[in-house]
């Protein structure tokens, strides 16, 4: 087990505050995830040449960043109404991110140490930083990790963060994709947005899950090729995508490994980003545009009717989820405002996350292209299938967070081990 040594710990600010971006009002996508951790993701570096001033270097291209992304460098501001309901708000006060650095002489089976603000949730962004980085030197390596208030940013605001800082690191002055941080017009939708908080939902704890182990594989560009080519012949179209052919891969494998009744109902949990459907984001928006949705199979149909079945009820669920749903979705949240929690995952039911068309692995700080890329402790449940960019163009990676013993059964599953290896 690797031993942390905390080196400093200091506050870094934008080098010149904003006068054009104060106050961001929270949309319901931002809103909706209050109640849960920050995303966190790190990256592993092979160590530079020249070490002695890469953290003030660090620092001071953090600094610089900044001045692109004000929200980053804020803190949550909240309005009190008198109907008892709360509004909040990015206020980009320029009261700084934390920057952490530390040294460890290895990497260990669990990352957990080498992220900053464990346990915090978004709500608590009103006295905490919203963003902390960590950047903790190794024997010959360097682990540089971001922690950022989910309220603040989705998974592609938090990579289009990253991908800037690094550019700005590598000498540039300027972004190649500044943040877009104006919200969008949605009819009879005012701001600020009020909704009802109670208290005892705020001071909840953590759900601690279990012993859970997380196994990751790596898929070449021609098994993702052969997978797809599968699934669409099986159901003789050219729709279903890679992502949704592996995906049903493991909803299949892991459904069939918790030995689910034929009859119970199995559910996948998509992550929708609605920047590519709704015509008034720009893909540089700032802030969170994602949409949850659901597809159900009984156990029995999932495994019955193959891979291809699967992975088609997955691409018309996306395929139905059209501007109007989202914008739907929006007015109707404002009414009934609904917040995500912290909780056990149902044994039927499994949740996506991330995505393999973050650039990840171009985030390259000026001495070299990551090796490798993890996740907190925050990304841990039963039932989470996280997938990312594999290292080379066209690769997936897809990590599964489950129990040991249906890890253990997916290794000895001959069905899934074939398919691995269509």
């Amino acid at each position: 087990m690797a031993s942390i040594r905390f080196i400093s710990s200091r506050i870094i600010q934008a080098g010149s505050r904003s006068k054009e971006t104060d106050r961001i009002d929270l949309t319901p996508w931002d809103l909706k995830h209050l109640l849960v951790g920050y995303l966190q993701a790190g990256l592993l570096f092979h160590k530079p040449k020249l070490p002695e001033a890469l953290i003030h270097h660090l620092q001071t291209s953090l600094s610089r960043t900044l001045d692109f992304f004000p929200p980053l460098a804020g803190r949550l501001g909240t309005i009190e109404h008198e109907d008892k309901t709360t509004s909040f708000f990015i206020d980009c006060n320029n009261a700084g991110a934390l920057f952490v650095h530390a040294t460890a002489e290895n990497v260990p089976e669990t990352v957990n140490a080498f992220f900053q603000l464990d346990g915090v949730k978004n709500i608590e962004g009103t006295s905490k930083p919203l963003l902390a980085v960590q950047v903790t030197e190794l024997v010959d390596g360097i682990f540089i990790t971001c922690s950022a208030n989910h309220s603040v940013v989705d998974g592609a605001s938090f990579w289009h963060f990253f991908n800037s800082w690094s550019e700005i690191s590598r000498g540039f002055d300027y972004l190649s994709r500044p943040p877009i941080f104006k919200r969008p017009l949605i009819d009879d939708i005012h701001y600020p947005i009020r909704i009802p908080l109670q208290k005892e939902h705020i001071q909840e704890r953590f759900f601690q899950p279990g012993n859970l182990k997380v196994r990751v594989f790596n898929f070449r560009k021609e098994s993702i090729v052969r997978i797809k080519r599968k699934a669409n012949a099986e159901m003789n179209t050219d729709k279903i995508s890679s992502l949704q052919a592996l995906l049903s891969l493991f909803w299949q494998s892991i459904m069939r490994n918790r030995r689910m009744d034929p009859n119970q109902e199995t559910m996948i949990f998509l992550v929708i980003g609605v920047r590519q459907k709704l015509q008034q984001l720009p893909e540089e928006y700032f802030g969170n545009s994602i949409h949850s949705a659901e597809v159900s199979l009984k156990a029995g149909e999932l495994m019955e009717k193959g891979l291809g079945n699967a992975a088609w009820e997955i691409n018309q669920v996306v395929a139905n989820h059209r501007e109007e749903n989202f914008i739907n979705f929006v007015k109707w949240w404002v009414n009934s405002p609904l917040l995500f929690q912290t909780g056990p995952m149902m044994n039927n039911a499994l949740l996506t996350g991330n995505s393999p068309r973050f650039d990840i692995y171009g985030n390259d700080f000026g001495w070299g292209r990551p090796i490798a890329m993890s996740h907190g402790a925050e990304s841990k449940c039963d039932g989470l299938v996280t997938v990312s960019p594999g290292v080379e163009e066209g690769d997936i990676e897809i990590k599964v967070c489950l129990s040991p013993k249906t890890i253990q059964a997916m290794e000895n599953d001959e069905d899934f081990i074939a398919a691995l290896n269509i």
